[in-house]
């Protein structure tokens, strides 16, 4: 129970309950950012005159003045159109606080807490916590194909959950219906991207994939499944199930986002590639470019995931042959990726092409010295001292061109060749 709330004088004579994912994190024994409250019977004006700032624009919701938590009044809802947002609310004196659980996704999101820390579970979501079950509260879970992408969200943060199977089956009938394509694209990018956060981000992709919805939201992704590789170099074969070990390797790992994120889509190329050229896949690395800038477009992708999805697609495959690249080849791969003026995300690249080498069947903890020599080599190439340069007499592009031919001098005794 938060500190505070049981006493706090703003809440006397309310009928105040804190919900959802608060006591589903507090039965479980993990850790509590953040709670919200659920207030029946009351109105906008009386939350209102207590201080409650009013912030809801489809429904109320109001912030404690202090504390800053959410309070909502009890609601209902009744489908009135397609998608996320087509949905009537009602709120008023005649809600309960059962009515207002009932619209809720699982049952483990829909437990209850009052002042007295009393917990009201109307829909068995203690016992679905007790048996690791992830289970709909009711029929209306197909009414909001969010509510699939949340299940499969779930599912990845608690890896040791099962989906029950009625519920696995309206997430497929939510998907026939068509409900899923009325997504818009932040709510789809906001649950993707926290679920690649989680440790195994794969089961997010795979179970979208079982429910028929990878196609319709990622169909740059789901076409890789079944494509083949060369067995010598991806004993996994199969080009989506490298892409989920590389992801799996990058969240183990603990990288940020945006290597996740470039993880994911390194290799989108290979789902284009023609059939009479497999399972090799030549050119895939410039083929993938448009496919990653369509699933950023379209997922309206933050800037800094796109700019690397971007350059781990186009040169991945040339930091797997950075030992046999000549000297002037490798300077030119350091200045394209922008190695010297954007360290940290060079760092970022370099991450996320280890993770493509390690995530193929059997060789996760394999090295990767590819990697070792292109931070040498990005440290010796940006040492180069141009002020230095400069005195001896070079000016303009005969300084740039002294610049490139130290850097290359350096690369070439890194690699040991005259």
């Amino acid at each position: 129970m938060p500190p505070g709330w049981a006493d706090d004088p703003r809440l006397d004579g309310l009928e105040v309950y804190r919900v959802g994912g608060a006591i589903r994190d507090e039965l479980l024994g993990l850790p509590v950012a953040d709670s919200d409250f659920v207030v029946v019977g009351s109105s906008p004006e009386q939350l209102a005159g207590r201080g409650f700032r009013p912030v809801g624009r489809d429904f109320p919701v109001f912030l404690h003045p202090e504390r800053g938590d959410e309070f909502a009044l009890a609601r209902t809802e009744r489908k009135s159109g397609s998608g996320y947002a087509g949905f009537a609310f009602h709120t008023g004196p005649d809600v309960t606080l059962t009515d207002d659980l009932r619209r809720r996704d699982l049952t483990i999101n829909a437990i209850a807490e009052d002042r007295s820390g009393r917990l009201i579970d109307p829909f068995d979501g203690r016992r679905d916590l007790e048996r690791r079950t992830l289970r709909h509260v009711s029929p209306a879970f197909v009414e909001d194909p969010v509510r699939l992408l949340r299940l499969a969200r779930f599912a990845t943060r608690f890896a040791a959950f099962d989906i029950a199977e009625e519920t696995s089956a309206l997430a497929r009938r939510l998907v026939a219906s068509g409900e899923v394509d009325q997504l818009v694209a932040e709510r789809v990018w906001q649950e993707m991207s926290r679920a690649m956060m989680h440790p195994r981000p794969s089961r997010f992709f795979r179970l979208l994939r079982e429910f028929g919805a990878l196609a319709r939201l990622l169909p740059e992704l789901d076409v890789l499944f079944g494509v083949p590789q060369v067995a010598r170099w991806h004993p996994e074969i199969d080009t989506g199930d490298h892409v989920m070990r590389v992801l799996d390797v990058a969240a183990a790992d603990e990288r940020a986002l945006a290597v996740r994120f470039a993880a994911l889509v390194h290799d989108l190329g290979k789902g284009i590639t023609p059939d009479d050229a497999l399972p090799s896949h030549p050119g895939h690395e410039t083929a993938g470019l448009p496919l990653v800038e369509a699933v950023c477009a379209r997922l309206r992708v933050p800037s800094a995931c796109r700019e690397l999805g971007l350059l781990v697609c186009r040169h991945h495959l040339n930091v797997h042959r950075a030992a046999t690249l000549r000297p002037a080849t490798l300077v030119d791969l350091l200045q394209r990726v922008d190695a010297w003026r954007r360290p940290e995300r060079f760092e970022q690249f370099l991450q996320a092409c280890q993770a493509d080498r390690q995530g193929r069947k059997g060789r996760v903890a394999s090295p990767v010295p590819e990697i070792d020599l292109l931070r040498r080599a990005a440290v010796l190439t940006a040492e180069v001292d141009a002020a230095a340069l400069a005195a001896r007499g070079h000016r303009g592009p005969k300084l740039g061109a002294a610049i490139r031919d130290e850097r290359i001098g350096r690369v070439r005794r890194l690699l040991g060749r005259r």
